[in-house]
């Protein structure tokens, strides 16, 4: 297995290393941060949605959807990532994506511990130190690979993560400030600012690549070569394209619920799993769903099962949701942590 410690690279960079190893079949574990701010959406979202567009263009805050699952967020140097690139007939991959977490957080959890900070592992994906959140991760199968990512927050700007997120009034976003003030916390705040100081981005990085050798055994030093760089080139214009960053904008919120003639109903609906957001977004025609959308922070496995979802139910019949979706999930090769079927029908239901 080879380790990239690359350390500042261009944004775009930290996001195509990742989905070019992963599409070159090779196994690696990359450690990058962003030279420069961005936002980053999860491959369920709706940019158009979730972020506040406008606000980033006059900003020059570029926005990126991933390859993966979970929510909008704000990223800068004040976060150094790790990707782990894994093929996915790799033995050592645990059976369960909790399990999966789990296994491969420890050496997280253990960078934590050595720079003097506490954490635990919490279900589906977190680790939290005190009551408060100190990592975000996700993982995704790209081509042949399984792509684990998550970071170290170093520091985090809360105030531009509020602002870049769409919102339906600035009380609201006051709101989402003060929150995820109360509920995410960094290696900064937890160990003060000037004991932070003495882990600069080479030391941690240097602490993630022996803890991952520790679970992983020793790892082959690698720089970004050509074939590398060819294959970021080449996944740079698919991923910067308008099909794949609007993919997901298919359906626009028309609001809670708007009757449009008898018979005919448009219904948004929300509903907060422990895996995350589910947005479902859909006509209810004589009874039968149309143009059923789903979107949210959740993760998926595969990434194409939420489209197969939708296409399961629409046309059908809203009474037989609960069955529909209870045999979508009998298929073996679908799974949505900490989400299950009776999420999907609060989200499914005509009644509110």
């Amino acid at each position: 297995m080879k380790l990239y410690n690359l350390g500042k690279v261009p944004w775009l960079d930290s996001q195509l290393i990742y989905h070019a190893l992963a599409h070159m079949g090779q196994e690696a574990l990359s450690l990058v941060s962003p030279a420069e701010p961005y936002v980053c959406i999860g491959f369920h979202q709706d940019a158009e949605q979730e972020v506040d567009m406008e606000f980033c263009r006059q900003n020059s805050i570029p926005v990126f959807r991933r390859d993966l699952g979970g929510g909008a967020v704000y990223l800068d140097g004040g976060q150094l990532f790790f990707h782990l690139i894994l093929h996915r007939d790799n033995p050592i991959i645990p059976k369960g994506k909790i399990t999966f977490y789990k296994k491969f957080l420890q050496p997280i959890i253990n960078v934590h511990q050595r720079i003097g900070i506490p954490v635990t592992f919490k279900p589906v994906n977190d680790l939290i130190a005190g009551n408060c959140k100190i990592s975000g991760t996700g993982a995704a199968e790209i081509g042949e690979c399984i792509v684990f990512v998550g970071n170290l927050i170093v520091d985090f700007n809360y105030e531009m993560m509020s602002r870049v997120l769409k919102v339906p009034d600035e009380k609201f976003r006051d709101k989402v400030h003060q929150t995820l003030k109360e509920n995410l916390t960094t290696i900064q705040r937890e160990l003060g600012e000037e004991t932070a100081g003495q882990w600069d981005e080479a030391r941690l990085n240097d602490l993630m690549a022996e803890e991952f050798q520790e679970l992983l055994g020793p790892m082959q030093p690698a720089v970004k070569d050509a074939a590398l760089q060819s294959k970021m080139d080449e996944y740079r214009a698919v991923l910067l394209s308008d099909d794949w960053f609007y993919q997901k904008g298919r359906v626009k919120a028309c609001g809670r619920d708007i009757k449009i003639r008898a018979g005919v109903d448009m219904l948004h609906r929300m509903h907060k799993a422990p895996g995350g957001l589910i947005r479902a977004e859909y006509a209810v025609v004589d009874g039968c769903f149309e143009d059923l959308h789903f979107s949210g922070d959740f993760f998926c496995y595969p990434s194409n099962a939420i489209e197969r979802l939708e296409t399961s139910l629409n046309g059908q019949p809203v009474a037989d949701a609960g069955k529909l979706v209870q045999a979508f999930y009998a298929q073996d090769e679908f799974e949505v942590p900490g989400v299950e079927v009776e999420d999907w029908l609060v989200v499914l239901s005509e009644k509110n």
